[in-house]
């Protein structure tokens, strides 16, 4: 007995299905291939008897009220007190359907009678219903009553199909108060025990409110011992923060620098402050840079194509400088077409830093003063410059572009 009080509960596979259905499938297949003749509702209009006792609602409330007795060992009459959208023990109760529900809220007699059906049940429990929007307190018969609650655990199962059918006619608003007294009595006060393991399972889960299901988990949390086998509700908010805590975000210097070894960027000098500029720039801000260039190296190109063709129709006999340029022309296309924008970016540098300017910026005029005296076209030396820009072929001095 004492391994089986400190054992773990389990949670219900189908506890939790039955009330996930009750809570979101409800009205089930049978309201769309029939109407039942409104038994349920004539039950209670005090028109016909429940089967198979052949006893009346009257004749149940006035008789049967007190009688813990019968109340104890007849199981037919339940299904017929609360009746539901599913399929009993008792296979003389018809289910309800929609159209039986509307038409049960609309009648009085019929709302009245089965306010007094669960004041008599909740007598036999040994509680009673305070005000009308449900709240509930100890009866004055409380001692023996939960002390035969907490032996009779078939009870339990009367408890789940009478909150069920209060959701079904009209009184969720009742749910709630019941579940949170059965739970500070079974957690709080220990006077029914046993009953705890069913609350969790099917009471609270009978409840459609979210918000209101987890108030009531959070109030059996807190009282339920021991507290590490409390199954019910999520881990605590401690352990889940804690863990958030321990993984910190990456910072932007830190995803450059993994950006850099996946394309085996080559070092930088150390002492510009270009270089620094650039470590603290965003990715975001990097990738519109990348997309500037690129498409200044398209427009570029468009260039160098048309200055090509000007200098091969302007120099017809200079094999040499057509050789050559065809030749850079398609290193160039291919390089081009291949290259992604981290090679773009790298060439852009390296160009940036050999003329000591600032990244993402080009100073053509400071690079070509170098070879201002060659004698070469101004149309090939442009050309060349931005072959270099664009990340082609190694820039040609002036006796390789004689020869």
């Amino acid at each position: 007995d004492g391994t089986e009080l400190t054992a773990k509960p389990k949670r219900s596979f189908y506890a939790a299905r039955d009330l996930y259905k009750y809570r979101h499938q409800y009205p089930n297949f049978k309201d769309l291939r029939y109407q039942n003749d409104l038994c349920n509702l004539r039950f209670y209009k005090n028109k016909i008897p429940f089967k198979p006792d052949g006893v009346y609602i009257e004749e149940v409330l006035n008789k049967w009220k007190g009688d813990y007795e019968k109340l104890e060992h007849n199981h037919t009459y339940i299904q017929w007190l609360f009746p539901l959208r599913e399929q009993g023990l008792n296979f003389y109760a018809k289910e309800l359907t929609t159209y039986e529900i509307e038409e049960f809220k609309k009648t009085k007699e019929a709302i009245r009678r089965f306010l007094l059906a669960y004041k008599m049940m909740l007598e036999f429990f040994g509680i009673k219903l305070i005000d009308k929007t449900g709240n509930v307190a100890r009866a004055a018969n409380w001692p023996e009553r939960f002390q035969h609650l907490n032996e009779s655990q078939h009870n339990y199962l009367r408890i789940t199909r009478i909150l069920k059918s209060l959701g079904e006619l009209g009184y969720e608003s009742f749910k709630s108060p019941l579940v949170k007294f059965i739970l500070h009595e079974a957690l709080v006060e220990d006077t029914i025990p046993n009953i705890k393991q069913s609350a969790l399972e099917y009471f609270v889960y009978t409840i459609r409110d979210r918000r209101e299901r987890r108030k009531l988990l959070r109030f059996a949390q807190q009282h339920y011992t021991p507290s590490e086998h409390f199954i019910w509700g999520p881990s605590r908010k401690q352990k889940s923060e804690g863990s958030k805590t321990n993984k910190k975000p990456a910072s932007p210097i830190s995803i450059h620098s993994s950006y850099i070894s996946k394309h085996k960027k080559p070092k930088e000098p150390k002492n510009t402050s270009a270089s620094g500029s650039s470590a603290s720039k965003t990715t975001e801000e990097r990738k519109v840079e990348l997309t500037k260039n690129r498409e200044e190296n398209d427009q570029d190109e468009q260039e160098m194509n048309s200055d090509a063709a000007r200098q091969n129709s302007n120099e017809k006999n200079s094999d040499t400088d057509t050789g050559q340029l065809s030749k850079s022309e398609e290193i160039h296309d291919t390089s081009d077409r291949k290259e992604d924008t981290s090679h773009s970016k790298k060439d852009d540098e390296n160009l940036n830093n050999d003329c000591g300017n600032h990244p993402g910026t080009v100073e053509k005029d400071l690079c070509d003063t170098e070879n201002s005296s060659n004698n070469t076209s101004a149309d090939l030396q442009d050309k060349l410059d931005k072959e270099t820009l664009s990340g082609g072929t190694t820039t040609k001095n002036k006796d390789e572009l004689k020869s």
